[in-house]
């Protein structure tokens, strides 16, 4: 389309919407106009810049994917430097059109983005801006081209914008790469090619996605006529992990994956040594499907890396915090305080490893290679705490010991001390424990003099210490000691990223065997009010009662315990789903889209209710 004035591009646009324009009507560009005047109400004469947010809001969207944005900045200022003589300015957006990463082209073209608002905070959203290249890639999920006047509202008609949309580990819409240009003596068939090196840097930037997050994975990359997928399974050959493009290839889908299924259903390929490698793959059924490059996870390859090579101290804590954003969060600040003394109070339900994260915290300290000390206020009866956690000297009392006890807190100076549920310290103790933060000292029973103690405390509660101090039952002054810095241990039913963790423990306790879809999908729906504990329990028990190596449903002890719903809610759910698969003779399929849910939400609900089917 030439380049028009204000005026007319509107007219253009509203022919296109009526199918008047002598223009292709099913072209993804009238499409998308169409879509942007009757499906979200927009009007192409609109004047104003984008929706941007602010640098705190900004701060905010970026944080969960910080770690994305770093992983793929090396590729994304790569892209920069290639396209910045031809004045491109190059973004990577959020799955909502929000760009996180910029980078602008030189100063007379930078000048001109900045001014329009196009740089790290402003929304380019289908629904607010029109047809765009940003906004229309996500909105479609392919890549595009938008060149000039093909743009909705008119005051872009000077840009052209190509956007290639990016995936994830899971081939979920993860965000988007634009790369943006104001050149006038830019011809369409350079943005093309253009658009065909984004989609190219994209595509490694994909695979740079995947092979963090399956690190601990083997990964063979799948040729294919769409291009090549990649594969992760793990030592037992149990496919883990497929890219959007694998996926199609080989007909994987979130189930099977989930299910733990084998690597030879698909392709079989042959390689044993821990290094890199070319290897011929073939299909189930012995096909050939090309050359394909096999590489080992991080573990097999540690014996090549210097003995001195520097430890991540906070791998444990990363691990334990997954794809989690609240825990990431907390790990982020976590690594800020460094090894600064400060208190930390956990907080979480029982069994979601309030134990295991101090455990993480300590040795992610200087303090590591000092005594870790724990306590449980809880399971230690209160007449034994005292002695228990400040010591005595010998005589102290009847029945003490003859050369007395040191106590936890000595025990653990130069180390970390962690008090589980101290939400259950009775009172007095509370006092004295203030007195040894305050003071950084212990007076043991029976002693004449204090002992000098250097701890990091850790504290652990499922209760509502605010509360407690509020009402008195939990002195305000300790908690205000304790809460140096809070961090909220998540339930598992919670957690974003549930089912990773479910795999992975499944891996941990059934190592010789794989989940059923059907089991998957019960574990997958289970509240787990008794969090990690309960999962490990389940799925060590499931371990040694599958047959032929197969978890099924029957295998699962998953009691009708912690369900969220009230008694009359869940009687109206059970009601409204029986009576839709009534009406469809059984047939979940069908009952699923007339109740607008997925067919594997509907299959985990007639599960959790308990309802019977004819299928």
């Amino acid at each position: 389309m030439a380049s028009l004035s204000a005026s007319n591009h509107v007219a253009r646009v509203l022919s296109v919407a009526n199918h008047v324009a002598d223009v292709d009507a099913e072209s993804r560009i009238a499409t998308s106009w169409r879509r942007c005047l009757i499906g979200h109400k927009l009007d192409p004469a609109r004047q104003g810049p984008p929706q941007t947010l602010t640098e705190a809001e900004i701060r905010h969207v970026a944080e969960p994917l910080e770690e994305t944005i770093r992983l793929l900045t090396p590729e994304l200022d790569d892209l920069a430097r290639v396209l910045r003589d031809a004045g491109y300015c190059v973004n990577l957006a959020d799955a909502n059109a929000t760009m996180l990463f910029s980078r602008l082209p030189g100063e007379s073209d930078a000048r001109l983005f900045m001014d329009w608002k196009i740089y790290t905070g402003s929304n380019f959203a289908e629904t607010f801006e029109g047809t765009n290249g940003l906004g229309t890639a996500l909105a479609e999920q392919k890549p595009i081209l938008v060149h000039r006047d093909e743009h909705f509202r008119a005051q872009w008609h000077m840009f052209s914008c190509a956007v290639a949309p990016l995936f994830d580990q899971a081939g979920r819409l993860a965000g988007a790469v634009n790369i943006t240009s104001c050149r006038e003596d830019l011809e369409r068939a350079a943005h093309q090619l253009a658009l065909a090196v984004t989609m190219e840097a994209t595509r490694r930037m994909e695979g740079a996605i995947f092979r963090d997050h399956f690190r601990n994975a083997w990964i063979a990359t799948v040729p294919g006529d769409g291009g090549s997928g990649l594969l992760a399974y793990d030592d037992d050959r149990r496919i883990v992990g497929a890219c959007r493009a694998a996926r199609a290839l080989l007909g994987l889908t979130d189930g099977l994956i989930a299910s733990g299924i084998d690597l030879s259903r698909y392709i079989k390929l042959d390689h044993s040594r821990n290094v890199d490698e070319i290897v011929e793959l073939r299909r189930a059924d012995g096909r050939p499907l090309g050359q394909g490059h096999v590489v080992p996870p991080l573990h097999a390859k540690s014996s090549t890396l210097r003995r001195d090579a520097p430890v991540d101290r906070l791998d444990a804590l990363h691990r334990l915090a997954g794809r989690d954003p609240g825990l990431v969060r907390s790990v982020k600040r976590l690594r800020s305080i460094g090894d600064h003394n400060l208190p930390v109070l956990l907080h979480g339900e029982t069994g979601v490893g309030k134990d295991v994260f101090a455990r993480a915290i300590h040795a992610a300290s200087n303090r590591a290679r000092n005594n870790y000390v724990a306590l449980n206020c809880a399971a230690m009866p209160e007449s034994l705490i005292d002695a228990e956690l400040f010591g005595y000297e010998a005589g102290a009392f009847t029945g003490a010991r003859r050369d007395g006890s040191k106590g936890l807190i000595v025990q653990a100076d130069g180390g970390t001390l962690f008090l589980d549920e101290i939400g259950d310290m009775p009172i007095a103790l509370q006092t004295r424990l203030l007195r040894v933060l305050e003071n950084r000292e212990v007076w043991p029973l029976g002693a004449l003099k204090p002992v000098p103690v250097d701890i990091r405390l850790i504290s652990a509660t499922h209760r509502d210490l605010g509360r407690m101090a509020e009402e008195g039952s939990f002195r305000a002054d300790l908690y205000f000691r304790l809460r140096g810095m809070e961090v909220r241990l998540p339930a598992l039913r919670e957690r974003a990223d549930r089912d990773d963790i479910i795999r992975q423990i499944a891996r941990e306790e059934a190592p010789k065997c794989r989940l059923s879809e059907e089991a998957w999908s019960l574990l997958s729906a289970y509240p787990y009010p008794g969090n990690m504990r309960q999962l490990r329990h389940v799925l060590r028990l499931a371990g040694c009662t599958a047959e032929d190596g197969v978890i099924v449903d029957a295998d699962l002890d998953l009691p009708p315990f912690g369900r969220r719903a009230e008694p009359d809610l869940e009687a109206a759910e059970r009601a409204t789903i029986t009576e839709a698969l009534r009406k469809h003779g059984g047939r979940v399929t069908e009952a699923a889209r007339t109740l607008k849910l997925s067919r594997a939400t509907l299959y985990r609900k007639i599960k959790l209710l308990k309802i019977e089917t004819t299928q």
